[in-house]
Formats: C-alpha cells, sequence, structure tokens
C-alpha cells in the first residue's frame, strides 16, 4: 500500500510539473505588427526575433530622422525604428544590410546585453521589456532604435461607444490633427500609422494607448494642454507636450525628433505629471520643466521621469526653471528624476550646456529636486551638472529668486568628454543653496568631502570638476 501511495505521488507530482512548464511555456508570446501599405521603411537594417525553438519573424524597420550638429550645423540623418512586444525570453538577430559588422553596441549600457557577431548580423536576447540602441561600426546616427515592448493587454471592444479605434493602416486628418473629446479611450493599434497630431484640449478622462505611431513628420505628434486625468502609453511621437494640466502619465512613449526647437516631453504650468519608461531622443531638451510659458500660466509641483532613458542631440538632456513669470512671481518645486539612463549630450554653447541642469530666470524659486541613480554615459560635449541663477536676455526679464533643496544621489558618469560644471548664485538675495551630492561617482571614485587623495586646500568640487561661484551655501559631497 505504501509503494503504491509512493508511485501515485510520483504521478502527481510529474503531472504538476508538466503543468507548469506547460503554463510558464504559454505565457511566453511574441507579437510581430504589420507594416501599413505607403509607409517608409529604411533598409539598413534587417531585424529578426524568435522565441527559442521557434521560426523568425520578420520586424518591419521604418524610416525616422535624427539631428546632427556637425561644424555648428545641423544635418538631418536617417536611422531606423523597429518594434514588437514579447514576453518571456526571446532572440533578436539584426543583421547590418550596408557590410560587415566590425564592432557594435546595445545602449543603454547599464543593461549589459551581450550580443553576438557573426559577419554582418548580431544577435542577442531579451527577457525584459526595453527601449534600446542598436549601433554598429560606431554610427549613433544610422542606428536602430529597437522597442522592446510588454504585451499589450488592451482589448479593444469596437462597440463600446468611448472607444475611438485606430486600426492597422495609414490615417490622414483633414485639419492635421484629431482633437481626443472627454472621457474617451483612444487606441491606436500596432501597425497603425497617424499622418497628423493627437490633441488633447481642454478636456479630462482621456486614455491614449497602444503600439501605433505618429508620422515622424509630424511636429508635436501628442499635445496635452489645459486637460485633467490624461494618460497616452506605448506610442511612438516626434513629441509630447502637457502645459496647463493636471494629473497626467505619460508611460512607455517614444519621442525622437529631428527639426529645429525639437524638445522631447515639455512640461509648462502643470502639476502631478508622471513620464515612466519612456524613451526620449530630441533635437533640443530631452524634458523640460517650465513655469509660466506658451500661453500656459502658472509654477509646477509634483513632476516625476522614471525608468527612462534620454539623448540630447542637442541641449540639455534634463533642464528645469528658465521660464516663468516674472511680475508675479511663480514656483517650480518637488520635482524627481529616479532610474535614468543618459546616453548623450552635445551642445557647444557653454549657456546652454548641462546633462542635469536647473537655470533659474524670470523670477522663478526652484527648491525640493532630486536626481538620484542616474548613469550617464560617454556624451560628446557639454557638462554634467549645471545649476545657474542667471539673466538671459534672450529668453527672460529677469534672474530667478534662487535654487535650493537640491539632492543628487547615486550619479555615475563613466567617460572623459565632459567640461567643466558650473554651480553659480546671483546675488545676496538670489542664491543656490542646500546642494546635496551623495555617491557622486566620476569614474569609478566617489566624489566626497573626506575622500582620500583630496589636498586639505582643495574645494571638493575641484575634484569633480565642478566650478563653484558666488552666492551658492551649503554644498556637500558624502558618500
Amino acid at each position: 500500500m505504501k509503494q503504491t501511495n509512493f508511485f501515485t505521488q510520483m504521478i502527481r507530482i510529474a503531472l504538476m510539473t508538466l503543468s507548469m512548464n506547460f503554463t510558464a511555456y504559454s505565457q511566453d508570446k511574441l507579437v510581430a505588427y504589420p507594416t501599413p501599405d505607403g509607409t517608409e521603411l529604411n533598409g539598413d537594417f534587417t531585424v529578426k526575433v524568435r522565441q527559442a525553438g521557434q521560426e523568425w519573424k520578420t520586424i518591419p524597420s521604418y524610416l525616422i530622422k535624427v539631428d546632427e550638429v556637425r561644424d555648428t550645423k545641423h544635418h538631418v540623418e536617417n536611422a531606423s525604428m523597429a518594434y514588437f512586444d514579447f514576453s518571456g525570453e526571446v532572440e533578436v538577430s539584426v543583421t547590418y544590410n550596408k557590410g560587415a559588422i566590425e564592432t557594435a553596441r546595445v545602449r543603454p549600457l547599464s543593461y549589459e546585453i551581450a550580443h553576438q557577431i557573426n559577419g554582418n548580423t548580431m544577435t542577442f536576447k531579451l527577457n525584459q521589456p526595453r527601449n534600446l540602441s542598436v549601433e554598429v561600426n560606431g554610427d549613433i546616427f544610422h542606428n536602430l532604435h529597437l522597442f522592446a515592448n510588454a504585451i499589450d493587454t488592451f482589448v479593444p471592444d469596437k462597440k463600446d461607444k468611448n472607444l475611438i479605434y485606430f486600426a492597422p493602416g495609414i490615417h490622414e486628418f483633414q485639419d492635421g490633427h484629431f482633437k481626443v473629446p472627454s472621457g474617451k479611450t483612444v487606441y491606436v493599434a500596432g501597425g497603425a500609422v497617424l499622418m497628423g497630431q493627437l490633441l488633447v484640449d481642454n478636456v479630462r478622462d482621456v486614455k491614449i494607448s497602444g503600439r501605433g505611431i505618429v508620422d515622424y513628420k509630424v511636429k508635436m505628434g501628442v499635445h496635452i494642454s489645459n486637460s485633467k486625468n490624461v494618460t497616452v502609453e506605448g506610442l511612438f511621437v516626434t513629441q509630447c507636450a502637457t502645459g496647463g494640466s493636471d494629473s497626467v502619465t505619460i508611460r512607455n512613449v517614444k519621442s525622437i525628433s529631428y527639426y529645429g526647437w525639437g524638445d522631447g516631453m515639455n512640461v509648462f504650468a502643470s502639476n502631478n505629471v508622471l513620464f515612466d519608461g519612456v524613451f526620449c531622443r530630441n533635437s533640443d531638451d530631452c524634458t523640460t520643466v517650465y513655469a509660466t510659458r506658451k500661453g500656459f500660466v502658472g509654477g509646477c509641483k509634483n513632476i516625476t521621469m522614471q525608468n527612462s532613458t534620454l539623448w540630447a542631440d542637442v541641449a540639455h538632456p534634463i533642464f528645469i526653471g528658465i521660464h516663468g513669470n516674472t511680475p508675479n512671481p511663480e514656483i517650480i518645486e518637488d520635482v524627481t528624476y529616479y532610474n535614468i539612463d543618459i546616453l548623450d549630450h552635445k551642445e557647444k554653447q557653454v549657456d546652454y550646456q548641462g546633462c542635469l541642469a536647473i537655470n533659474a530666470g524670470d523670477n522663478n524659486l526652484i527648491r525640493n529636486i532630486r536626481f538620484e541613480n542616474i548613469r550617464i554615459e560617454d556624451f560628446r560635449q557639454g557638462q554634467l551638472v549645471n545649476l545657474r541663477i542667471f539673466y538671459n536676455t534672450k529668453y527672460c526679464t529677469a534672474p530667478g529668486r534662487g535654487i535650493e533643496n537640491i539632492l543628487f544621489k547615486d550619479i555615475t558618469y563613466t567617460g572623459k568628454n565632459a567640461e567643466l560644471s558650473m554651480i553659480i548664485g546671483y546675488s545676496e538675495e538670489r542664491k543656490v543653496k542646500n546642494i546635496r551630492f551623495e555617491n557622486l561617482k566620476i569614474n569609478g571614485q566617489v566624489i566626497s568631502d573626506d575622500m582620500s587623495g583630496k589636498p586639505a586646500w582643495y574645494k571638493t568640487a575641484d575634484m569633480a570638476r565642478f566650478f563653484v561661484g558666488e552666492f551658492v551655501e551649503n554644498i556637500t559631497f558624502t558618500k
């Protein structure tokens, strides 16, 4: 009897194991989306994806454009973009159709994605969603932007009167934009290409999601103005700006621009804005927080960007504070940047440098700003940090009132191109104060007030190559 029980138990365990394996296997999914007729593609790369033991699926490689500054002139270059959804683990194959692959890298480097090269093809594996740049032979301007999304679980009910559905295909808008009404869900399916802007203006309770694309030629692909309770998720766009709004979430949106003034994700005079898992490669600032600007009036509070990747072909990856309302001074406060990879920064103009930049103008008071867990790769030209109260007469009508209570925690920079960072106040009444650097690591060395090897007569900031100027109070560097 005992032997029978033993075998019964073994059979049950075997059946449970088979069930668990089948369930795990069935949860592994891969979704590739169709290419609409008439879509502009780029043949530089052939992209294929497969699950273990399955057939390769070819993923469309779309034409997009990026901005390269050479000799102070802007040059628009053709790059590539591809996307798919998956769960579990997949293998990715990228074939470079213009020649052999001598060197390659998959960025952000912090992801440590190992790859193999065989002739003109490289392969690598992914086991979680990633927004990536695949670069061959050191070319960052004709690269592949590969967006490997989580499975889109939303199932559109086409009978739902509050659903606006854009099916796979090309969609033209008569006025160049589609105005989203209040209370609506807009679903842009994978394989859909919108040839105009999604305008969210003076509405509330709106959700825009899907895997579709707003065409690269459409400036300001998504524009949110004077609205409340808005979510935008999963799309590819040029720009996505928020002005005069409250309670806005931008999640897993990819922004790539190539034209002048091509800021990625601006915030103007808005509160309670969350950016989560976004990717920005832009021809101007990647992400900004401003007070009064562009007809939007007021300060900003409770702005967060997290789990994101920033790449500034021009200007700043992160920029706060230059614009405001001089006659009626405003406050920008409680702003957090957490778990960010910065892939590049290129700006020759010293006034507009800084991967992490706060420039207070227009009588703005900027306070309670947190930069944490930010990894900065070796950018081409610029500064790590730029904290200044200034009077930039090109854009401001007064200097800022102050910058205070700023935390830089777990910031790492690995590279050799960083120029001298600047921390400068304006006057006794307009100071930069209470600035704390905690575990600032530059090329593997932690910069702290008690670091070994620092001459006693040096400022700690000298060891980081930071210039600390006049009217700066209480700046500390700790481990």
